[in-house]
């Protein structure tokens, strides 16, 4: 399985609100994962603070390389 997590950030934040923002959805979405299949397709919306919607992680299935 591949977990691909896209989060767009504003050229217009200060990097230290990019740095909060993107530290909350990582501390989010990691704390969450368990409550979801690990299977190709499942997926979710990723909201920032302010839950304007952001980015989407998805599972899909593997390439066999660690390469993006």
């Amino acid at each position: 399985m591949k977990f691909v997590l896209e989060v767009n950030v504003p050229d217009t934040e200060p990097a230290s609100t990019a740095v909060r923002e993107l530290s909350r959805v990582l501390r989010y979405w990691g704390g969450n994962l368990h409550h979801y299949a690990l299977a190709p397709g499942t997926g979710e919306t990723v909201y920032d603070s302010g839950y304007r919607e952001v980015g989407r992680w998805t599972i899909t299935e593997s390439t066999g390389s660690t390469d993006s």
